[in-house]
């Protein structure tokens, strides 16, 4: 198989294979590293489940009989969140039902086993693909003086470029994106540190703290990340 060539300052998609099958599984994980991509690999529902929120990968190969967590429980938690990352599920069930099953729980793609393998990377390319041009076209979102561009990963307060962390980030998207909506501190250690992080709410309130303190203060554009006490937080814009 030929290998793809990459850009040198391009990050290779990352793409996560949740299979039992050890044969298959290394397998798969060889040639999509052949192909320049950065893989990373669980063996059962549990594994993967906790590796598909704690890594956020690009892409996620998904087997459905999995011991532990089913991979359609996967799904299903990860579609509950809004988790948008593609999932391609690779299973032996290939009856119309099963695949419909697969399909309205959330799947992006479904193939059978035994599979052809240029087909697989042929399907893969095209799902990165079709997310990089979603991620591409996500419009900027706004409050106040705070400008928030999705797909640079970059913000801007009247103006002026300011730096967060990743977690400052996906932090203030998370708000951004749901305006008014109140966030409880455990979903929002789930959805931003995710699935199974050991942290507490005290993790956020500083997070928080820190993200208000950027964008100026409660004075400033800091004043729209409003306390709901006893609850949590929400973006009052």
């Amino acid at each position: 198989m030929t290998t793809r060539s990459r850009d040198a300052d391009m990050d290779a998609p990352t793409i996560l294979i949740v299979e039992d099958d050890r044969s298959l599984r290394e397998g798969l994980a060889m040639n999509l590293r052949m192909e320049g991509y950065e893989v990373l690999t669980a063996s059962n529902g549990e594994a993967g489940m906790k590796m598909v929120f704690d890594t956020r990968p690009d892409l996620v190969v998904l087997d459905i009989m999995l011991p532990g967590w089913s991979g359609l429980d996967i799904l299903e938690e990860l579609r509950k969140r809004r988790e948008n990352v593609p999932v391609l599920i690779l299973s032996a069930r290939g009856s119309t039902p099963q695949k419909v099953e697969g399909l309205k729980s959330g799947a992006d793609d479904y193939m059978t086993k035994p599979f052809d393998l240029p087909e697989l990377i042929a399907r893969i390319e095209a799902m990165l693909r079709r997310q990089r041009v979603t991620a591409e076209d996500a419009p900027p979102l706004s409050f106040g003086d705070v400008t928030v561009d999705r797909s640079a990963r970059n913000v801007t307060l009247s103006g002026k470029q300011i730096d967060l962390s990743a977690r400052e980030f996906d932090l203030l998207c998370m708000f951004a994106e749901s305006p008014g909506h109140v966030f409880t501190r455990e979903t929002i250690l789930e959805r931003v540190w995710g699935w199974d992080y050991e942290g507490t709410a005290r993790t956020v309130d500083n997070f928080v703290a820190s993200l208000r303190k950027k964008l100026g203060g409660s004075r400033h554009a800091g004043r729209h990340i409003r306390t709901v006490p006893r609850v949590g937080y929400r973006l009052d814009p």
